[in-house]
C-alpha cells in the first residue's frame, strides 16, 4: 500500500511537472508569436515615414541632390573625411529631436519605447569602384538608441549626375555613387508589452496549474490521512486481542475455581464478564452510547472492584465507596469509567489503586489515585484522544488500543461532567471526575 502510494505520488508530481512544462513553453511560444506582431505593426507604421524623411517638415538636409554633392566633393577630395562625416553628424542631431517626438507621439497609445536608426552601409564611387566609407556612418537616429535591432530593413539604390571639370579642356566628369543602406528598429520595452497584451492569457494559466497544485496538495494530504487510519486499523486489529484478554483471563480463573467448588459469587462473576465482553464490543462505537434511563445502585460500585480484584490479583485495590442511594446513570457506563480507569493504572505500572466514590451536593464525585509511573505534563493534553497511547522513545510500552480514557471521556461529556487529572513522573496520577445529578 506504501509502496504503491509512493508510486502513485511520483506519478502525479512528473505529470504535474509535465503540465508546467507545457505551459511555460505555451507562454514562451506565444510570446513570441506576439512580439512579431508587434514589431511588424510598428514597421508597417513607420517604413514610410523613414524613407520619406528628407520631405516631411524639412527634417534633412541631405536629400538627394545634397547628399550627391556631398558624396562627389569628398570623392573628388575637395573636402576632407572630418568634414565629410560632419555632415552626416550635424543632419543627425538636427533630425533627432522631431525623429523621435514623431515616433513618440505615434506610439503613445500603445506605450511602445521604439527606438530608430539609419546607416549608410557603403557608399561606392562606379567610375572609381572606392568605397568612400570604411565603417557604417549614421544618417538618422531617435533619442532612444537601439541596443539589438528587432528587425533591419536593407536598401540599394544609385545616384548619378555628371559636372563639368574645373579645367575648360577635360571632358565633363561622372558623379555617379552606388549606395546600400540599412534601417534598424527596436522596440525597448517590448517585453513589458508582450506581458501586457498577455496578462489575461497568462493569469489563466496559473490559475490553471494553482489549480492542479491545489488539487494535488488536497490529494496527497488525504492520502496521508487514509494511510494513516489505515494504520490505525491495523494497530487496533493487532491490539483487539489484549482488550478481550482481561474479562477472558477472568472467566478462566472463575472457571477453574467452579471446577474445585462453587461459591455463590463466582456464577455473579461469569455473569458481569460476559457483560464485559459484550460491553468492549459496544465500545468500539461510542458514538452509539444511549441513555437508557437506568439507574446504578450503591453496592454495583462494590462489584467492579471486586471484578477488578479477583483479576488483578497482584495489585492492590482500595475502595471508599460511600454512595448510599440509588443515582440516576447508566450501569454500564459507570462499570466503564471505573474499570477503564484502573485498568490504565494497571497497565502503567501501578501496584495500589486507590478509589473514592461519593455524592457532594447533587454531584457524583470519583476519584482514582495510583502510584504508577506517571506521565509528563504534555502528555496530560493527549491521553483523552481516540487511539492515542503514551510513548517513551517513540516506543508503546503498553498493549492497548488508546480506547480506554477515550471512552472515559465520551461518558464524562454525556453527563456534562468535568475530568481533572494530576500526575507525576514516577510517582503517580489521579483522576478526579464530577458528574451533576438530579434526583
Amino acid at each position: 500500500m506504501i509502496s504503491k502510494s509512493k508510486y502513485l505520488i511520483s506519478l502525479f508530481a512528473a505529470l504535474f511537472l509535465l503540465l508546467l512544462g507545457i505551459q511555460v513553453y505555451f507562454m514562451y511560444k506565444t510570446s513570441q508569436v506576439k512580439k512579431k506582431e508587434i514589431y511588424s505593426d510598428v514597421h508597417n507604421r513607420i517604413d514610410g515615414y523613414i524613407d520619406n524623411l528628407e520631405s516631411i517638415g524639412g527634417a534633412s538636409n541631405l536629400g538627394d541632390e545634397k547628399a550627391r554633392k556631398v558624396f562627389a566633393d569628398y570623392s573628388n577630395k575637395k573636402i576632407s573625411k572630418k568634414e565629410f562625416l560632419h555632415y552626416f553628424e550635424e543632419n543627425r542631431k538636427r533630425t533627432r529631436d522631431q525623429i523621435s517626438d514623431y515616433i513618440d507621439r505615434h506610439f503613445a497609445k500603445e506605450g511602445y519605447k521604439v527606438a530608430i536608426r539609419t546607416q549608410y552601409l557603403s557608399i561606392v564611387s562606379v567610375p572609381k569602384n572606392l568605397n568612400l566609407i570604411d565603417q557604417p556612418v549614421t544618417l538618422f537616429e531617435t533619442r532612444n538608441k537601439i541596443t539589438k535591432a528587432g528587425i533591419s530593413n536593407t536598401g540599394k539604390w544609385e545616384t548619378s549626375s555628371t559636372s563639368k571639370s574645373d579645367k575648360s579642356d577635360q571632358p565633363e566628369r561622372n558623379d555617379s555613387f552606388f549606395v546600400k543602406s540599412q534601417t534598424d528598429f527596436e522596440i525597448l520595452n517590448i517585453n513589458s508589452a508582450v506581458f501586457q497584451d498577455l496578462t489575461l492569457l497568462i493569469l489563466c494559466c496559473i490559475a490553471i496549474l494553482l489549480s492542479v497544485l491545489i488539487l494535488y496538495i488536497f490529494t496527497i494530504k488525504n492520502l496521508i490521512i487514509q494511510q494513516k487510519q489505515v494504520e490505525v486499523l491495523h494497530t487496533v486489529v493487532d491490539n483487539i486481542s489484549h482488550e478481550f484478554k482481561t474479562p477472558i483471563a477472568t472467566l478462566k480463573i472463575a472457571s477453574k475455581t467452579l471446577k474445585k467448588e462453587c461459591t455463590p459469587e463466582i456464577l455473579p462473576l461469569i455473569d458481569r464478564q460476559i457483560l464485559r465482553l459484550e460491553d468492549l464490543i459496544l465500545q468500539l462505537h461510542p458514538e452509539d452510547f444511549d441513555e437508557k434511563n437506568s439507574t446504578i445502585l450503591p453496592e454495583n460500585w462494590d462489584f467492579f472492584i471486586h471484578d477488578l480484584a479477583f483479576t488483578y490479583e497482584n495489585t492492590d485495590f482500595k475502595l471508599n465507596n460511600s454512595v448510599s442511594k440509588e443515582l440516576p446513570f447508566d450501569r454500564k457506563l459507570m462499570e466503564t469509567v471505573i474499570k477503564n480507569l484502573c485498568e490504565n493504572s494497571v497497565k502503567y505500572g501501578a501496584s495500589k489503586i486507590k478509589i473514592d466514590i461519593k455524592t457532594i451536593h447533587n454531584n457524583l464525585e470519583i476519584i482514582v489515585a495510583d502510584n504508577g509511573n506517571g506521565m509528563e505534563q504534555n502528555e496530560l493534553t493527549n491521553i483523552f484522544e481516540k487511539f492515542y497511547r503514551i510513548q517513551s522513545n517513540n516506543i508503546h510500552n503498553s498493549k492497548g488500543l488508546g480506547l480506554g480514557l477515550f471512552f472515559v471521556k465520551k461518558i464524562i461529556e454525556k453527563y456534562n461532567g468535568k475530568t481533572e487529572i494530576t500526575s507525576e513522573v514516577n510517582v503517580g496520577t489521579t483522576f478526579k471526575i464530577s458528574i451533576p445529578y438530579e434526583d
